[in-house]
C-alpha cells in the first residue's frame, strides 16, 4: 500500500464515508476509489484534489531528501 492509498482510505473511514460515496462527492467512480485505496493506480493532481475537498481536506505536496 503506498502513502496515497493509506491516507485516502484513513481519511474516508475518519469521515464515515463509504467508498461510493467519497466517488460521488470527488466526481469519479467506487472502482477508481478501490484502486486507488488498494495502491492499484495513483491519482492525477486534479482528482487528488477533488478527493481531499470532497474529505474535507487540504492536499500538501512534500519533496523530502532521503538519508
Amino acid at each position: 500500500m503506498t502513502d496515497t492509498a493509506a491516507l485516502v482510505s484513513h481519511w474516508r473511514r475518519q469521515c464515515g464515508m463509504s467508498q461510493a460515496e467519497l466517488a460521488h462527492a470527488a466526481g469519479t467512480g467506487q472502482a477508481a476509489i478501490s484502486r486507488i485505496e488498494s495502491g492499484h493506480d495513483t491519482p492525477t493532481l486534479p482528482v487528488l484534489e477533488r478527493i481531499a475537498t470532497a474529505l474535507g481536506c487540504s492536499l500538501a505536496i512534500t519533496f523530502i531528501t532521503d538519508p
